[in-house]
């Protein structure tokens, strides 16, 4: 049987003889080479198409020395990977733009630090072309791990281990998270808030800096008690904003560094009793819709462009490889991109 299908498969001789093209023309369309006239290009994907021919990979791989992968690493678990909608939004805008040019995703995720053995051995068995690298923590191996393997890689966020930040080699895709928390805490002055307080992500990402940062490049002489640490979860937020609330009852604002803390820290207040925005005035960070616009009230925040942060990691890495097999002379050269925020207004603000 398996005879019998593999032999009523379109062979890529087949493709060139409808083409009208010689073998080595018709291979060279298919596996992405240049130096073919358009004319005899659309001859052939004319005929790909005729005869639903499919390249074998494994050839395709000899010839391209590329296996059409790239693996997607978070460095978390998968429960806060399900779990959040942020991760769901990113992977979404990763999916598409790597379906877009043909090419698989593979997804590894970070349960603990035995995975790094196992995710080091995978890259460096030729499984996967590039990587992206998203949700670091400090000193986290993964960096060092893809540069060993020799993968091109594209971070998720500001890179912020040591020597990282004079690497103009290093390319990453990230938002103004310092300025949108900058424009947060203004909102929260221009409402008369007096007791601005807020709630950063875990410290050892670069997110959670630069917002936290933001908030700093305004309140300059914010009381330390004003300042807790979250996790980006609603169960963290919920723990800060009743913390915060212990330490400084009079707090009439508070800037969360997630809209899924920011739930949490709703949860907080109603059960403390205080009325939101009436009380306390509330600012998230993402907009996430499926959490903005379902709390209650609707939450305030700073929006950020997920989705197309997970397609611009994309493009840079394939331009990234493009760079790689044309030997460095590809256009101009690759540089990092951080994506502008801005403020949402609802009713928590």
């Amino acid at each position: 049987m398996s005879d019998q299908i593999s032999a009523s498969r379109p062979t890529l001789e087949a493709v060139a003889e409808r083409a009208g093209v010689s073998r080595a023309t018709a291979s060279r369309v298919v596996n992405g080479g240049s130096g073919v006239r358009e004319a005899l290009v659309e001859k052939v994907r004319r005929a790909v198409d005729e005869l639903g021919y499919v390249p074998n990979q494994a050839a395709r791989a000899l010839v391209t020395r590329r296996t059409g992968a790239v693996a997607v690493i978070v460095a978390e678990p998968e429960t806060k990977v399900f779990a959040n909608p942020f991760f769901a939004q990113q992977l979404l805008g990763i999916s598409r733009e790597l379906t877009a040019h043909d090419t698989q995703l593979v997804l590894l995720l970070v349960e603990g630090t035995a995975d790094y053995d196992r995710i080091g051995r995978y890259l460096a068995g030729g499984h996967v072309d590039a990587a992206l690298l998203f949700s670091l923590h400090a000193e986290d191996p993964l960096p060092a791990i893809t540069r060993r393997v020799g993968l091109p890689t594209v971070f998720g966020g500001r890179p912020g281990w040591p020597g990282a930040e004079g690497d103009r080699s290093l390319l990453y895709v990230d938002s103004d998270n310092r300025g949108g928390a900058r424009e947060a805490v203004r909102h929260l002055l221009s409402l008369g808030r007096k007791h601005i307080a807020t709630i950063s992500g875990p410290l050892d990402q670069t997110a959670s800096v630069d917002r936290l940062d933001g908030y700093y490049d305004i309140l300059m002489d914010a009381d330390p008690r004003l300042v807790a640490e979250g996790d980006y979860t609603e169960g963290g937020g919920a723990r800060a904003m009743a913390e915060l609330l212990e330490r400084v009852p009079e707090l009439d604002g508070v800037f969360v560094a997630s809209d899924v803390m920011a739930t949490g820290a709703l949860r907080a207040l109603r059960q403390a009793g205080r009325r939101v925005p009436d009380d306390v005035a509330v600012i998230g960070f993402d907009d996430i819709a499926t959490v903005a616009e379902l709390t209650e009230p609707p939450l305030t925040t700073v929006r950020q462009e997920i989705e197309e942060m997970g397609r611009l990691m994309v493009r840079l890495l394939l331009r990234s490889l493009d760079e790689r097999a044309k030997g460095g002379s590809a256009g101009r050269p690759l540089s990092s991109v951080v994506t502008p925020t801005r403020l949402v207004r609802r009713g928590t603000a």
